[in-house]
Formats: structure tokens, C-alpha cells, sequence
């Protein structure tokens, strides 16, 4: 088993598996989108402090939903505004089989520009 460590406790054997998401050592990469770029980008300023707060590595960076293919194979997550839902079809040929996390953003925190919500959020998705 790749990736696995085996605890012994009371006689059992417990495997746990790791994610190789959970392993892997480079700094996370998160691409939000909206439909001009500016609204994700005052969403991404925030989730760059609540990251800082929090003491997380995440490189966030904001753009137009028109600019997706341009950033696909530097991205672990896609962040999509909830406005953009009917996109995300479009967004999974752009992916082609890469390995990028999509995330459709909830309008609880979008609507309110909540960082700390959205980078929860994005954390939650990403052990999925």
C-alpha cells in the first residue's frame, strides 16, 4: 500500500491511508473567478488575510471567468462565483483530466465577501 503507515493499538492493526493531496508539500493554488474579476478579487484579498490568520500557504489569486483556461494547469482548486454556476460544465472540459478541485462558491459568504467562510469551505472541499 502506497502512501499508508500501519498503527499497531490493543492487538488491531488500524491502516490509515494518506491523501496524496494531504502530503504533498507545495503551497495550494486557487483560482477564484467571477464574471469581470472584481468581485472575486476583493473575495480573494480576504481569504488571503483569513489564510495568514490561520496560518495556511494558499496562494489565491482572483480573475474573469473568461481567463479560466489560461491558469487550469497552475491550479490545484477553482473557486467559481455562485453567479456562475452555469459554467461549471464549460469548466470541466477546460480541466480535461487534470486534477483541479471545482468549487462553487455559497452565496452565504460570497454575498458578504466572508474570507474565513470561503477558505473553510475551500479546506472542507479539498479533503473530498
Amino acid at each position: 500500500m502506497e502512501n499508508a503507515f500501519i498503527f499497531y493499538h490493543n492487538d488491531s492493526v488500524k491502516v490509515i491511508t494518506l491523501l496524496r493531496k494531504e502530503i504533498k508539500m507545495k503551497k495550494l493554488s486557487v483560482l477564484l473567478v467571477c464574471g469581470s474579476g472584481a468581485s472575486s478579487g476583493f473575495m480573494a484579498a480576504n481569504m488571503r488575510k483569513a489564510a495568514k490568520a490561520k496560518g495556511l500557504d494558499i496562494d489565491i489569486k482572483a480573475r474573469s471567468e473568461s481567463e479560466i483556461e489560461n491558469y487550469i494547469d497552475d491550479i490545484d482548486a477553482l473557486m467559481v462565483g455562485p453567479h456562475l454556476a452555469y459554467i461549471l460544465d464549460e469548466v470541466e472540459e477546460y480541466k480535461n483530466g487534470r486534477d483541479v478541485k471545482v468549487i462553487l462558491m455559497k452565496p452565504e459568504y460570497y454575498s458578504t465577501l466572508d474570507g474565513a467562510k470561503a477558505i473553510d469551505h475551500l479546506l472542507e472541499e479539498m479533503k473530498k
